[in-house]
């Protein structure tokens, strides 16, 4: 199963976003976003709710606890 990291790379490389358009979407740097990726940070209760709206997925599916 997929972790959080993994699953948010692959739907921004899916949509063809940058990390930079990621950070600048969630309002963070492009920095912070980069964490996110590489499972050394993680968004807060509103950024879950924004990328999960942002790549019209669950959060569940996002981080992990499902495959739909």
């Amino acid at each position: 199963m997929e972790n959080f990291q993994d699953r948010l790379k692959s739907l921004r490389k899916e949509k063809c976003v940058t990390q930079k358009a990621m950070g600048e979407y969630l309002g963070i740097t492009v920095r912070a976003y980069q964490f996110y990726e590489e499972g050394r940070r993680y968004p807060d209760f509103h950024g879950l709710i924004a990328l999960a709206d942002y790549f019209d997925v669950s959060i569940d599916y996002l981080v992990g606890r499902s495959d739909a």
